[in-house]
């Protein structure tokens, strides 16, 4: 009786350890430390000028460089411009958050409006060249991006402003309460202050904090995770100060 119990363990065994080399393929791994929970970067295309996480800098071209949305909508908070303007419209996804923004800053007893958003590459070429005529090539460069290198073409950065018209588009803003809420508070709705003090040699230019640029939540909590890098430093494109 021993004998046949011992005989029929080793066969058991036999088979178990047949079994597990067999299968050992389909089961599911365990993460490993170094990657479980890391945020996967490429998610979305930086290329695409369709895709949200899409980056347009002054190495980055947009492609095709009129590019033009097919989902433009004018969100419905306070504009500067009538309704009809180009200027005030965006992407849908960023419009419908922008508009999650813009009331709850009014819970917060702020007011913001769309200084300007949407801006076509011929609008762009217009807007380009009249900074050039006022300013230079070199200070505007630093203002204002080449037609084809704006991330207002892409439909997804606004220029926000309080409804008072405090500080309109000007580096105060970051010093009013508006400023000061939407700098703490845009990626909450995914967005992200685009371009930073003292990061122009980053992103080529000076800081704007009325400039925000949608991204989605996901990752504007992920930059807001990490301190608020440029988009740049995040994805290890490199700083992008001039023109090629």
């Amino acid at each position: 009786m021993k004998k046949a119990f011992m005989i029929l363990l080793v066969i058991v065994v036999a088979a178990a350890g047949l079994w597990f080399v067999t299968h050992k393929d389909r089961m599911p791994t365990a993460k490993t430390p170094s990657t479980a929970g890391q945020f996967n970067k490429q998610q979305y295309s930086l290329s695409d000028p369709a895709s949200l996480w899409v980056i347009v800098n002054k190495h980055r071209l947009l492609q095709p460089k009129d590019y033009a949305p097919n989902d433009l909508v004018v969100p419905d908070i306070p504009l500067r411009l009538a309704a009809s303007s180009e200027e005030m419209h965006l992407r849908k996804p960023a419009a419908d958050a922008l508009q999650e923004l813009a009331a709850q800053a009014q819970k917060d007893g702020l007011k913001l409006m769309v200084a300007s958003g949407y801006r076509s590459y011929q609008f762009q070429i217009s807007l380009y060249n009249g900074y050039v005529q006022q300013q230079g090539k070199a200070t505007a460069d630093s203002q204002s991006a080449r037609p084809g290198y704006s991330e207002h073409q892409t439909g997804l950065a606004v220029d926000l402003e309080p409804t008072s018209r405090n500080c309109e588009v000007d580096p105060c803003f970051g010093d009013t309460p508006e400023g000061k809420w939407l700098a703490a508070n845009a990626w909450k709705y995914g967005f992200i202050v685009r371009y930073q003090t003292g990061k122009q040699g980053t992103t080529g230019y000076i800081a704007e904090p009325w400039h925000v640029r949608y991204v989605g939540k996901t990752l504007a909590a992920e930059v807001n995770k990490q301190g608020n890098p440029p988009l740049e430093d995040f994805f290890g494109l490199g700083a992008a100060p001039d023109y090629h």
